[in-house]
């Protein structure tokens, strides 16, 4: 684990980048008139994931306006954390050269990550997949910049953009729940997340759905990502008998004509109802969000979880049950939002307008952000 890390930004690594996202802005900020016109205000945003950075410089307007994609640096098992934290200040320095060479005022940066964070401070407390403990990123990013830097959390940022902009929009209280290789929830009150007293808020992947069920690598029985995960998914099917091993959604496509696939994704289906039950008993959310590669499932997912949701709350209502609408851009689109509040910018979201937020840039030379998968783990 990366405890403690020497100052200055290493390059960034290999780069797949994409040039301006729409015609008027590839010649330098928008309305600017020319090469000499004073340079229109930016900020940068990074979604840190375990295998990809993925920066973006965004406009007042929430529109990408640069992108840039690199290898984190770590399989996902954290065993590099020196080297994806070198890359990461890498990609944010090119970025911000990049910004200023197009005509760009870089004002502030968000970027979030995996992990245990402390917004307030900017510490990285902990993230397995990335190898790091303790680590200040704020302040090293801070100082690597000269502008204000947020850091927060990825799916606690996903979960406010799908508040502000997404099928959350216009209700006060929300739940997302991020169906990945594990499974994670943001927990939004009046468009604010809750972090919780040690920032770890969230961990719905570790509620004991099944207390007397399937031991978890985190030293309890029963909890829901190990039945409705990628990860859990794809290792239950394996080992209750399959004869090769099957991704998500390899066992999502099987549903009609595989009884072993249909079974371990039933087991899933009820292990995350039980969990969306506690969840709504607990918090009483106006909706709730799935979000992340199992999610895609659509129908399949959707169906049952509604179904049983219904079942299972007897006295009450239950709340609707929607996909993202955001999807893979939930986090950056977060991390945007929080770059312009540590810029002082806080209402620049306002105007906002989400087909521009999910407008990817155009990329005859190469893809600045990798195209999204169907379904994926």
């Amino acid at each position: 684990m990366l405890a403690a890390v020497a100052s200055g930004a290493a390059a960034a690594g290999p780069v797949a980048d994409g040039p301006i996202a729409d015609g008027p802005v590839a010649a330098g900020p928008a309305g600017s008139g020319g090469e000499h016109a004073a340079p229109r205000d930016a900020v940068l945003a990074l979604d840190i994931g375990g295998t990809n950075l993925k920066g973006a410089v965004v406009d007042e307007r929430g529109r990408i306006v640069l992108a840039q994609t690199v290898d984190a640096g770590t399989d996902g098992s954290g065993g590099n954390g020196a080297e994806s934290l070198e890359r990461v200040r890498g990609l944010l320095v090119q970025l911000q050269h990049r910004a200023t060479a197009a005509g760009w005022n870089v004002i502030g940066a968000g970027v979030v990550t995996p992990g245990i964070i402390e917004p307030a401070t900017g510490v990285v407390r902990y993230a397995s997949t990335l190898g790091w403990t303790d680590v200040p990123l704020g302040a090293l990013l801070t100082g690597d910049l000269g502008v204000p830097v947020a850091i927060g959390h990825d799916v606690r940022a996903a979960g406010l953009a799908e508040a502000l902009f997404g099928a959350a929009a216009g209700v006060s209280n929300s739940v997302l729940v991020a169906i990945g290789t594990g499974v994670a929830a943001a927990i939004l009150s009046s468009d604010t997340e809750v972090a919780g007293h040690l920032t770890s808020a969230g961990e719905l992947g570790h509620i004991p759905a099944l207390p007397q069920g399937e031991s978890c690598t985190c030293g309890q029985r029963g909890c829901l990502e190990v039945y409705m995960s990628g990860a859990g998914l794809a290792r239950r099917y394996l080992a209750q008998g399959g004869a090769e091993s099957l991704t998500a959604a390899d066992i999502v496509e099987r549903l009609e004509t595989d009884p072993l696939a249909a079974r371990v994704w039933s087991d899933g289906v009820e292990a995350l109802t039980l969990g969306l039950t506690t969840t709504t008993m607990l918090l009483d959310p106006a909706v709730i969000v799935l979000t992340g590669g199992v999610s895609r499932a659509g129908d399949a997912l959707l169906d049952p979880v509604r179904e049983q949701l219904a079942a299972s709350l007897t006295w009450r209502s239950a709340p609707p049950v929607e996909t993202s609408v955001l999807g893979t851009s939930g986090s950056r689109i977060g991390a945007s939002v929080l770059a312009f509040r540590a810029a002082g910018r806080s209402h620049a979201p306002d105007r906002w307008m989400l087909d521009e937020l999910l407008a990817q840039p155009a990329a005859p030379r190469a893809s600045a952000l990798p195209a999204e998968p169907a379904l994926e783990i």
